[in-house]
């Protein structure tokens, strides 16, 4: 992903109003995101713990969707799966994450969801950059590069679910 500055980022939003986009708490470190082993930018909004976003870049488009996720805490001993990177964490560490549709479906309350690791990190998960919980990576016979391409196309299969189209 190519390194993206808060301007970008907010004129990337297709499920948010004007007055959102103005509001989202946008991160602070983007000079500090490793930025090559991203395939898509996601952060916790800090004043909202039930919130997050998640902006990617799909056919030199970039494009940006707010998060809603279930504050409720499960049970350590329960593992649940990430639909995009499948990684398993424990406890809450996957949660299930749904989005407004983008335009008028959205405007009438349609959504779409996926389940994700809720620390947005599928991208490092899946690279080897962090390490999940143990036997949060099962061993494939994919490569890192086609464990990649698979995480990209559960992404874009689910910013599709929102209408949002590439190119």
């Amino acid at each position: 992903m190519k390194a993206l500055t808060e301007q970008d980022i907010r004129a990337a939003f297709v499920n948010c109003s004007k007055g959102e986009v103005k509001r989202l708490a946008v991160p602070r470190d983007l000079d500090e995101r490793p930025w090559g082993d991203l395939d898509f930018l996601g952060w916790r909004d800090p004043a909202a713990p039930d919130r997050s976003y998640l902006v990617a870049e799909r056919d030199d488009r970039i494009v940006g969707v707010s998060l809603r996720f279930p504050s409720r805490q499960r049970g350590y001993l329960h593992r649940s799966m990430c639909s995009l990177c499948l990684t398993t964490h424990p406890g809450d560490g996957v949660s299930l994450m749904t989005a407004r549709k983008a335009g008028p479906a959205g405007r009438e309350g349609n959504s779409a969801g996926v389940y994700m690791c809720t620390d947005l990190a599928c991208s490092l998960y899946v690279r080897g950059i962090r390490v999940p919980a143990p036997g949060g990576r099962l061993k494939e016979s994919l490569t890192v590069e086609q464990q990649i391409e698979r995480t990209r196309g559960n992404l874009f299969g689910f910013l599709d679910a929102l209408g949002v189209a590439g190119g």
